[in-house]
């Protein structure tokens, strides 16, 4: 299995609340890249061991890991 080379990765992850209690998560920036957590503590695991299993995959097909760039706007519309 390809290594990724020792840098900082920062990318933003989105914890959404399941219906069925715990949290979704997904990484805007790399479409199918999901996990779950029965708690926000294990979600925030998980989306760490997912990412990194994530980057080496990429890593080990010889494609390019993305940069960060900028954080995504989040805000909120109110509909009567």
């Amino acid at each position: 299995m390809a290594k990724i080379k020792k840098k900082n990765f920062q990318y933003p992850v989105i914890f959404e609340p399941a219906i069925e209690g715990g949290y979704n998560v997904s990484f805007p920036q790399f479409p199918g890249c999901v996990t779950f957590g029965r708690t926000f503590e294990e979600a925030k695991i998980k989306a760490r061991e997912v990412l990194e299993l994530w980057l080496e995959e990429l890593a080990c097909q010889g494609k390019k890991i993305p940069a960060f760039f900028a954080r995504p706007v989040i805000d909120e519309e109110k509909f009567n």
